[in-house]
């Protein structure tokens, strides 16, 4: 017994070790291999140039496409852009940790370089572009626009009538005039489809980042969870049965369980259908009934001790995209300022009441106390009462104080009048 439980041992030291040396040498390939798929990135957007841009620019001014063979080629160069971009992030990130010294890779270095320095005007228009409102004000030539008021009044019949009393021709008529002018210059055109490809560009951007910053987090705490925290711990724990538990709530629960199983066994044999508790076949049944609520609630704790882990590694995911994704950032924050100041003030009222009665309204503390217990089971805490109660006793007010700031000092400067119509629905 002695040595098969050390022959065991040893053979999960060698596994351990042999799985931080496979570790070890992923890590210490991340920078050759994040820029190898820059690299490669870069080469697949040059051959394209080469092929079909005549080795120029991928642009609709290198070569005459239609528009739809113009937004293919658009997505697989913005396709490929950012995997350099996430890749060069992953090559500085990990190369300040890997000492590595090759001229192969300065070649690289060349190669990508070249391909991003020749699409930097595109990137550098979307950022001088991110944190302005989409509708921007027409330029318009206002000597253009008087000289053909001008002549509209030499060419126009002159009919004096025959007393003219102020107010009988609106003083508005001469701006709606300049305005239909400006509708119809050159630049008005050219003007309202700049901004209509700056705005469309930007919600691409700030959804396909929303949707980025939702599923990347998601995936990278089940895929650690089940591929690399889960089989390490049952390593690591193995069926050792005095750690079935890691909390005491989970004891109680499992005891609570079993004694319920007593009860209808017992309750059985008072129905004269089944033998008495104490013989044997159904002290075999309780015993078989243990061991079956012993492996769930093992079960159950690796899992709450493994959330723990793949929970801090999706935080760290989560960490890195916030990081190398500050334009991202810039156009999201300039796309959800054009939403919500877009929406009337009724609707800006309803949903700060709807925002505050849920985090503090009146049965926001059985909320509060749900979502308490059921992270604390998630990670395998035992749900102290009074911790929870100490809790909403206290983080509900403080946020009810930040909202109440907020609203005074902010809303009634960005929108006084939906401070206004947020009182009268309070009222």
């Amino acid at each position: 017994m002695k040595n098969s439980f050390t022959r065991t041992a040893g053979l999960l030291r060698q596994n351990i070790k042999e799985y931080l040396r496979s570790l070890n040498r992923w890590f210490s390939d991340t920078p050759e291999r994040a820029l190898l798929e820059a690299y490669q990135a870069a080469e697949r957007i040059k051959n394209i140039e080469i092929q079909h841009f005549d080795g120029k620019k991928i642009s609709s001014q290198s070569v005459k496409y239609t528009e739809n063979v113009m937004s293919y080629w658009q997505v697989y160069l913005n396709k490929n852009l950012t995997i350099i971009k996430l890749r060069l992030a992953e090559f500085q990130l990990s190369r300040g940790i890997v000492n590595i010294s090759n001229s192969v890779l300065l070649d690289k270095l060349k190669v990508i370089d070249e391909v991003v320095e020749k699409y930097a005007i595109k990137d550098e228009a979307i950022n001088n572009t991110s944190v302005v409102s989409t509708y921007q004000p027409l330029k318009i030539n206002q000597n253009e626009i008087k000289n053909q008021l001008n002549l509209f009044k030499i060419n126009a019949p002159q009919v004096k009538p025959p007393t003219q009393k102020p107010g009988v021709v609106p003083s508005s008529i001469g701006r709606k005039i300049n305005r239909i002018q400006a509708d119809f210059t050159p630049q008005t055109e050219e003007e309202f489809l700049r901004n209509y490809r700056i705005s469309k560009s930007r919600t691409i951007i700030a959804l396909r980042f929303l949707i980025i910053l939702i599923i990347v987090p998601l995936l990278s705490q089940y895929l650690s969870k089940e591929f690399l925290v889960t089989p390490i711990l049952e390593r690591v724990r193995g069926d050792n049965v005095t750690k079935v538990f890691i909390n005491s709530d989970m004891e109680k629960e499992a005891l609570h369980e079993l004694h319920n199983f007593q009860e209808g066994l017992r309750f059985e044999y008072l129905l004269n259908q089944a033998p008495a508790i104490s013989s044997e076949p159904i002290q075999e049944k309780i015993k078989s009934k243990a061991i079956e609520i012993s492996e769930e609630f093992r079960r159950k704790s690796n899992g709450n001790i493994s959330n723990v882990f793949a929970d801090l590694i999706s935080l760290f995911s989560f960490g890195i995209v916030i990081a190398v994704s500050k334009r991202e950032i810039l156009i999201l924050k300039s796309f959800m300022d054009t939403i919500v100041y877009g929406l009337s003030d009724s609707a800006k009222a309803f949903l700060i009441i709807l925002f505050t009665d849920i985090f503090v309204g009146f049965h926001s503390p059985d909320g509060w106390e749900v979502l308490l217990a059921g992270s604390a089971e998630h990670l395998g805490l035992p749900a102290s009462r009074n911790v929870i109660f100490f809790f909403i006793a206290t983080f509900p007010v403080i946020l009810n104080t930040i909202f109440k700031y907020w609203i005074f000092r902010y809303l009634s400067r960005l929108s006084p009048s939906a401070l206004a119509t947020l009182k009268e629905m309070d009222e």
